[in-house]
Protein backbone atom coordinates (compact mmCIF):
# COMPACT_ATOMS: atom_id res chain seq x y z
CA UNK A 1 0.00 0.00 0.00
CA UNK A 2 1.37 3.47 -0.55
CA UNK A 3 1.13 6.38 1.66
CA UNK A 4 -0.54 9.45 0.79
CA UNK A 5 -0.25 13.14 1.52
CA UNK A 6 -3.10 15.33 2.55
CA UNK A 7 -3.19 18.85 1.70
CA UNK A 8 -3.04 20.17 5.26
CA UNK A 9 0.09 18.07 5.99
CA UNK A 10 2.13 19.10 2.91
CA UNK A 11 1.59 23.04 4.03
CA UNK A 12 2.98 21.77 7.61
CA UNK A 13 6.79 22.18 8.61
CA UNK A 14 8.04 21.06 11.99
CA UNK A 15 11.38 20.64 12.99
CA UNK A 16 14.65 22.73 12.56
CA UNK A 17 15.03 23.56 9.03
CA UNK A 18 18.22 22.27 8.43
CA UNK A 19 17.44 19.09 10.49
CA UNK A 20 14.94 18.97 8.19
CA UNK A 21 16.25 19.53 5.14
CA UNK A 22 19.54 17.18 6.07
CA UNK A 23 16.58 14.62 6.74
CA UNK A 24 14.61 14.97 3.48
CA UNK A 25 17.76 15.15 1.71
CA UNK A 26 18.80 11.64 3.27
CA UNK A 27 15.30 10.16 2.59
CA UNK A 28 15.74 11.21 -1.43
CA UNK A 29 19.00 9.29 -1.92
CA UNK A 30 17.34 6.17 0.12
CA UNK A 31 14.74 6.34 -1.83
CA UNK A 32 17.08 6.82 -5.66
CA UNK A 33 18.78 3.58 -4.10
CA UNK A 34 15.74 1.76 -3.68
CA UNK A 35 14.78 2.70 -7.20
CA UNK A 36 17.56 1.76 -8.62
CA UNK A 37 17.52 -2.10 -7.77
CA UNK A 38 13.75 -1.57 -8.71
CA UNK A 39 13.21 0.76 -11.06
CA UNK A 40 9.77 -0.27 -11.97
CA UNK A 41 8.16 -0.56 -8.81
CA UNK A 42 5.66 1.49 -8.17
CA UNK A 43 6.30 1.76 -4.29
CA UNK A 44 9.80 2.60 -4.37
CA UNK A 45 9.07 5.31 -7.74
CA UNK A 46 6.51 6.61 -5.11
CA UNK A 47 9.25 6.61 -2.07
CA UNK A 48 11.14 9.01 -4.10
CA UNK A 49 8.21 10.94 -5.25
CA UNK A 50 7.37 11.63 -1.31
CA UNK A 51 10.98 12.16 -0.51
CA UNK A 52 11.59 14.32 -3.61
CA UNK A 53 8.36 16.56 -2.35
CA UNK A 54 9.67 16.74 1.37
CA UNK A 55 12.92 17.87 0.39
CA UNK A 56 11.25 20.87 -1.45
CA UNK A 57 11.83 19.24 -5.25
CA UNK A 58 7.94 19.72 -5.96
CA UNK A 59 9.24 19.55 -9.84
CA UNK A 60 10.53 16.89 -9.27
CA UNK A 61 8.06 15.11 -7.29
CA UNK A 62 5.67 15.88 -9.59
CA UNK A 63 7.03 14.23 -12.71
CA UNK A 64 7.66 11.28 -10.58
CA UNK A 65 4.07 11.23 -9.90
CA UNK A 66 2.63 12.33 -13.42
CA UNK A 67 5.07 8.80 -14.71
CA UNK A 68 3.04 6.60 -11.83
CA UNK A 69 -0.23 7.99 -12.66
CA UNK A 70 1.06 7.44 -16.86
CA UNK A 71 2.16 3.75 -15.73
CA UNK A 72 -0.40 2.72 -13.20
CA UNK A 73 -3.18 4.78 -13.40
CA UNK A 74 -5.41 2.38 -11.33
CA UNK A 75 -3.69 3.85 -8.13
CA UNK A 76 -5.02 6.69 -6.12
CA UNK A 77 -2.09 7.83 -4.39
CA UNK A 78 -0.05 9.76 -6.83
CA UNK A 79 -3.04 11.49 -8.03
CA UNK A 80 -3.50 12.45 -4.05
CA UNK A 81 -0.04 13.52 -3.85
CA UNK A 82 0.22 15.46 -7.45
CA UNK A 83 -2.85 17.36 -6.19
CA UNK A 84 -1.52 17.83 -2.96
CA UNK A 85 1.82 19.58 -4.83
CA UNK A 86 -0.59 21.15 -7.40
CA UNK A 87 -2.57 22.86 -4.44
CA UNK A 88 0.34 23.80 -2.91
CA UNK A 89 1.65 25.77 -6.21
CA UNK A 90 -1.44 27.22 -6.36
CA UNK A 91 -3.14 25.39 -9.38
CA UNK A 92 -6.23 24.45 -7.62
CA UNK A 93 -8.01 23.96 -10.60
CA UNK A 94 -5.71 20.56 -11.28
CA UNK A 95 -5.65 20.04 -8.06
CA UNK A 96 -9.37 19.16 -8.06
CA UNK A 97 -8.95 17.35 -11.63
CA UNK A 98 -5.99 15.34 -10.01
CA UNK A 99 -8.50 13.94 -6.71
CA UNK A 100 -11.66 13.72 -8.71
CA UNK A 101 -9.27 11.21 -10.72
CA UNK A 102 -7.71 9.62 -7.78
CA UNK A 103 -11.16 9.10 -6.20
CA UNK A 104 -12.72 7.38 -9.73
CA UNK A 105 -9.52 5.22 -9.26
CA UNK A 106 -10.96 4.40 -5.76
CA UNK A 107 -13.62 6.19 -4.22
CA UNK A 108 -12.85 5.19 -0.66
CA UNK A 109 -9.75 6.77 -0.57
CA UNK A 110 -10.00 8.68 2.59
CA UNK A 111 -7.44 10.85 1.89
CA UNK A 112 -8.12 11.63 -1.64
CA UNK A 113 -11.39 12.27 -0.72
CA UNK A 114 -11.17 14.77 2.00
CA UNK A 115 -8.40 16.84 -0.05
CA UNK A 116 -11.27 16.72 -2.21
CA UNK A 117 -13.34 18.97 0.28
CA UNK A 118 -10.84 21.11 1.30
CA UNK A 119 -10.26 22.21 -2.41
CA UNK A 120 -14.52 22.21 -3.19
CA UNK A 121 -14.10 24.81 -0.12
CA UNK A 122 -11.27 26.63 -1.23
CA UNK A 123 -13.00 27.11 -4.54
CA UNK A 124 -16.33 27.88 -2.71
CA UNK A 125 -15.00 30.16 -1.01
CA UNK A 126 -13.33 32.47 -3.93
CA UNK A 127 -16.58 32.19 -5.78
CA UNK A 128 -18.14 34.09 -2.65
CA UNK A 129 -15.26 36.06 -2.18
CA UNK A 130 -15.99 37.01 -6.11
CA UNK A 131 -19.54 37.78 -5.51
CA UNK A 132 -19.75 39.55 -2.12
CA UNK A 133 -17.05 41.97 -3.62
CA UNK A 134 -19.17 42.30 -7.23
CA UNK A 135 -22.30 42.92 -5.12
CA UNK A 136 -21.49 44.03 -1.28
CA UNK A 137 -25.53 44.08 -0.55
CA UNK A 138 -25.35 40.07 -1.37
CA UNK A 139 -25.52 38.84 2.28
CA UNK A 140 -25.72 35.33 2.03
CA UNK A 141 -21.89 35.39 -0.25
CA UNK A 142 -20.80 37.16 2.98
CA UNK A 143 -22.03 34.58 5.77
CA UNK A 144 -20.98 31.44 4.00
CA UNK A 145 -17.36 32.63 3.40
CA UNK A 146 -17.71 33.59 7.43
CA UNK A 147 -18.69 30.04 7.83
CA UNK A 148 -15.90 28.68 6.18
CA UNK A 149 -13.62 30.76 7.98
CA UNK A 150 -14.92 29.26 11.20
CA UNK A 151 -14.80 26.14 9.85
CA UNK A 152 -11.05 26.51 8.74
CA UNK A 153 -9.93 27.90 12.17
CA UNK A 154 -11.82 25.16 14.05
CA UNK A 155 -9.97 22.16 11.23
CA UNK A 156 -6.89 24.04 12.00
CA UNK A 157 -7.43 24.05 16.23
CA UNK A 158 -5.24 21.07 17.74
Amino acid sequence: MLLALSVSAAAATEGAPGARSEAAAAAVERAQRQLAQRPRDATARFALGVALAEAGRDADAMAIYRGLIEDHPELPEPYNNLAVLQARAGDTDAARASLEAAVRARPDHAIAQENLGDIYVTLAARAWQRASAADPTRSGAAAKLALVRELRSKAAAP
